[in-house]
């Protein structure tokens, strides 16, 4: 695949000015609708200034130490039940004159009601305003920056959180009698740095004060990737608002997400691991180093299931007739990239015998586990953590969920929910403690981008600005989630790591690594520096993060110790039963096509399906093989019934030696495996041959509309 990067087009821009400010918390509160395909509604931002998180990031074991002995002295406070629709008129006197809001049922993808919406400028930003300062500057005011794209802001203004009742306990005041801005930064100070222990009063406040009403509209605007927000007189990150509101909705076009329909053919919209992260589903702060916490209500039609990444199984409550809300929360500060959703009209898949509750089992610690899966302080930033709860560290199998269409139920009840408790299982006794109390597993349609889920990190930036803002290189090319070479390279080198220093050396040092830096951001050195320093030097071997750099990371092509490894792998029992039988194909496809009846038939071993995508392989590199042979080898192993990756390899046998019969094949492959139907794609433009490329672009037209965004832009610049 011939890539031509244009910096302009492929760099994807981080905007958000984190060095100066950061969002602590969200609160949404979205409806979907599947008729106009758009998610509108609201979002609260509890922020806090640099001053006072450059402190905390100083002293970061010292503030967990300190905030953890503190208790909660105050009682849970009366829940808010306040709907979307009356939330509203909380808001500020201000009319809504200015913004005429799409009704139900209509795409609003034009934009022209006088909604400010992030606009595609046809002469680009540079990479320099990308990186712009947006710190204060004599008189002019602070402006906060937030990553945004693909949403129309509707309004944004102050949130009056010293309206919410029982708030006065995050003052020095008895009774909030004189209100003021400083007042208001104050108690979200407060609340946002509430010890572990109380979370949930936490997010109780958090809930209420994202209902109170507005006290002042802000001044915004938004260009192609970002939302700029301030307010006047507000010239540093101290003097601004620390809690706002911004009214806003999605478009249709919107790339953090796709509208599309399931297994079933029923419509579903799902977070897809997209180049942009969700800055087209809310506008947050999209650099890694900005970790938050979240809680969201969403709500759809009755018929519909809202799944998402937060820490409780939501179950839906009904608001009104016709509708299902459901609530999810996070307390585990994460990027804003992490954040997932997924509504549909799913259906969840029980084991007939006994729940996943029931499923749940604690075992014993064996020796080299106990010694590092004890409670005590952790090195990440306080919230309520499972590595400090002993009863967490024994439980191998956590409470689980799946979910999918219906039409895929017996599949499930066969296959997945079996295989889900003892890979949970698998999962403890080699990492330790699960970081999360549950977990939902979702059959995601055709179109799901299984190959685009890399996201952002710190060593991926290009120059970051004082305020915070990067560039990540070449993020916007669209084939660059179909080059895996580094997957590949990492997936070899973890394997050679396993097998220098044994399992019991590597795995100890896994669940050590797991335990020391679970709950914060990392970076490969950081891996590989801790790795080398735990193991006995006569293990080492001459191994250091340079050599492995140079090796691994900075050379091209196959890594001289996966070649060594690859040789000694060729002679391994399973492989030379794999030349036997290719040789035994070979002479198959060597005979003449009349044969006697009495001759004896070959007889073929049963492969495993990773010894049938080499097998494969081989066959592929014969220059000719007959519609006979094919024909034989599709009934021998039952190709069309084999996994993705065998199939894969049986399409391109299909296509080189133009098995017409089987073409049938190929056309599922591209309508059922869409992420890897892209190379299959190529295979059939390069044939030259007018029939495949016939069949490729009559599968495109076909698929296109529920493609992969990505996908389809790479697929459509192969076929015309």
């Amino acid at each position: 695949m011939d890539i031509q990067l244009d910096p302009a087009r492929d760099d994807l821009p981080l905007m958000a000015n984190t060095s100066h400010i950061l969002v602590k918390h969200y609160v949404l509160d979205l409806d979907v609708d599947f008729e106009s395909q758009v998610m509108e509604g609201t979002i609260v931002l509890f922020l806090e200034d640099g001053n006072r998180f450059k402190k905390q990031n100083s002293s970061i074991e010292e503030a967990c130490q300190s905030e953890s002995n503190k208790a909660c002295k105050f009682g849970m406070p009366e829940p808010c039940h306040v709907s979307v629709t009356n939330a509203r008129t909380f808001s500020s006197e201000m009319e809504y004159n200015d913004f005429a809001i799409c009704s139900k049922g209509e795409k609003d993808t034009s934009d022209k009601d006088g909604n400010h919406d992030n606009q595609e400028h046809a002469s680009g930003i540079s990479s320099s305003k990308y990186c712009c300062d947006t710190g204060n500057h004599g008189n002019e005011d602070f402006l906060l920056v937030l990553d945004c794209c693909d949403l129309s802001v509707l309004k944004v203004e102050e949130v009056d959180v010293a309206a919410v009742p029982g708030m006065e306990k995050f003052t020095r005041s008895p009774k909030l009698t004189v209100v003021s801005e400083e007042l208001r930064n104050q108690i979200v100070r407060e609340l946002v740095t509430l010890p572990a222990d109380c979370w949930r009063e936490q997010l109780d406040y958090y809930a209420c004060c994202s209902q109170a009403p507005g006290c002042g509209e802000l001044l915004f605007d938004t260009d192609r990737w970002s939302l700029q927000i301030r307010k006047t007189g507000a010239q540093t990150a101290t003097d601004f608002p620390h809690a706002i509101r911004i009214w806003y909705k999605t478009k249709p076009e919107g790339r953090s997400v796709t509208w599309t329909s399931d297994q079933s053919d029923r419509p579903c919209v799902y977070t897809v691991g997209s180049p942009i992260n969700n800055r087209a589903l809310f506008p947050c702060q999209e650099p890694p180093v900005a970790m938050s916490t979240w809680q969201a209500t969403v709500r759809a039609a009755a018929s519909f299931v809202v799944l998402m990444s937060g820490e409780n199984s939501a179950k839906p409550t009904q608001p009104w007739e016709g509708c299902s809300s459901w609530y999810y929360y996070v307390t585990m500060p994460m990027p804003a990239s992490t954040f997932t959703i997924a509504v549909g009209c799913w259906t969840e898949m029980k084991l007939e015998t006994c729940s996943s509750n029931d499923l749940a089992t604690e075992r014993p610690l064996s020796p080299s586990e106990a010694d590092f899966r004890h409670v005590g302080v952790c090195s990440h930033m306080e919230y309520p953590c499972r590595f400090q709860n002993a009863s967490a560290a024994t439980q191998e199998i956590i409470p689980f969920r799946v979910f999918a269409p219906v039409c895929l139920k017996g599949a499930c009840q066969e296959t997945l929910l079996r295989l889900i408790p003892p890979c949970l299982s698998a999962a403890h006794s080699v990492l330790g403690t699960h970081p999360f109390s549950r977990l939902d597993v979702l059959i995601v349609p055709a179109s799901f981008p299984s190959l685009g889920m890399a996201r952002p990190s710190k060593d991926k930036t290009g120059h970051t600005s004082d305020s915070g803002a990067s560039v990540i290189k070449h993020g916007l090319n669209p084939e660059k989630i179909f080059l895996q070479v580094h997957y590949l390279k990492g997936y070899f080198l973890l394997r050679f790591l396993a097998k220098r220093l044994g399992d019991e050396t590597y795995f100890s040092f896994l669940r050590k690594f797991v335990h020391t830096f679970h709950g914060q951001l990392i970076l490969s050195q950081d891996f590989l520096q801790m790795l080398l320093e735990n193991i006995p030097e006569e293990k080492r071997l001459e191994l250091s993060v340079e050599n492995i750099y140079q090796d691994w990371l900075e050379s091209s092509g196959i890594p001289k110790p996966l070649q060594r490894e690859r040789r000694a792998g060729a002679e391994c029992g399973l492989a030379r039963q794999v030349r036997a039988e290719v040789t035994k194909w070979i002479q198959v496809n060597r005979r003449p096509r009349k044969r006697k009846r009495r001759a004896k038939a070959e007889a073929f071993a049963k492969l495993l399906p990773d010894q049938l995508v080499l097998l494969l392989e081989h066959l592929l590199e014969q220059k000719t093989l007959s519609p006979r042979t094919l024909q034989s080898l599709q009934r021998t192993y039952h190709l069309h019934d084999q996994d993705a990756e065998v199939r894969h390899r049986w399409c391109e046998l299909i296509v080189k030696h133009k098995f017409t019969k089987a073409y049938n094949s190929v056309q599922s492959f591209l309508r059922e495996d869409q992420a890897m139907g892209v190379y299959l794609y190529g295979e059939l433009m390069v044939s030259e041959d007018a029939r495949q490329q016939q069949l490729a672009r009559r599968c495109f037209e076909r698929t296109k509309e529920h493609m992969d965004r990505s996908s389809a832009q790479v697929v459509a610049e192969m076929l015309f």
